[in-house]
């Protein structure tokens, strides 16, 4: 992991360094900045790293006069005396925010803050490669392999009404209200299914857009549906869910 310390007091950055490498030897430490106007230079010539530790008071001014001058993606962890600053460090893309003098235990929760941040980051990034690669070439599923007793059957896809989950299992169900347990999660579904024809209404329903008969407003700024063989309580689309929703119907 590559760090850079913006800091203008030497003995806390060098004090920020060793406690870094108690944490884990694989950090690197790459760069020391003291000012705004040092720092801003070096963004702007393209300086790159995957965590920034970021005093607030610098030598020759306040560094959030930084982000008026170069716009940097990297994870930020604050290091401050001051405590009245949260608010606005938060507005930035922050991990943490720590009082001086920073100590082991702290520091050492925010690194595994960062660490867990970059995990959901790098796992969403494959989402989205994964989506943008189906959608380049039209790898969606089908048809579906459901079991009926002893003998294997083969449903399109399009002849499907819905997919919904109850107590942890995952069930196709057609058009002709056939249900069918299938060994697939409602978030892998997700990627398998053509986001034109399927949306996801909530936790539990996965909806062919065939399938929705009407759309009416619902308590608390959430929409119902008039679908056939959807139970009362899982034709509610979330609220969450609503702009996007809407948008897909309208495509």
């Amino acid at each position: 992991m590559k760090v850079i310390i913006i800091e203008d007091e030497k003995l806390s950055a060098e004090h920020l360094a060793s406690l870094l490498q108690k944490i884990d030897e694989s950090i690197e430490v790459v760069q020391y900045f003291d000012t705004v106007k040092a720092t801003i230079n070096a963004f702007k010539t393209g300086l790159q790293a995957d965590l920034l530790f970021l005093d607030i008071h610098l030598a020759d001014g306040n560094s959030f006069e930084i982000f008026n001058s170069v716009q940097i993606e990297i994870p930020i962890i604050f290091t401050t005396a001051f405590d009245n600053y949260a608010i606005q460090a938060f507005k930035q893309n922050s991990i943490d925010y720590l009082l001086k003098p920073v100590s082991f235990r702290e520091l050492q929760f925010a690194i595994e803050k960062y660490k867990k941040h970059q995990q959901l980051a790098d796992k969403q990034l494959i989402e989205n490669i994964t989506i943008a690669y189906q959608h380049l070439n039209n790898q969606y599923k089908n048809r579906f392999m459901v079991k009926r007793g002893q003998t294997i059957e083969t449903i399109e896809t399009a002849d499907i009404h819905h997919f919904e989950t109850h107590e942890s299992l995952s069930y196709l169900v057609t058009g002709k209200g056939k249900r069918f347990a299938i060994d697939y999660t409602l978030e892998h579904l997700e990627s398998l299914l053509h986001p034109k024809y399927f949306f996801r209404l909530n936790r539990k329903i996965i909806i062919n857009i065939k399938s929705i008969e009407k759309v009416s407003n619902y308590f608390n700024g959430r929409l119902i549906i008039n679908s056939g063989f959807l139970e009362d309580d899982v034709r509610i689309v979330s609220r969450e869910r609503v702009p996007e929703f809407k948008k897909w119907l309208d495509n």
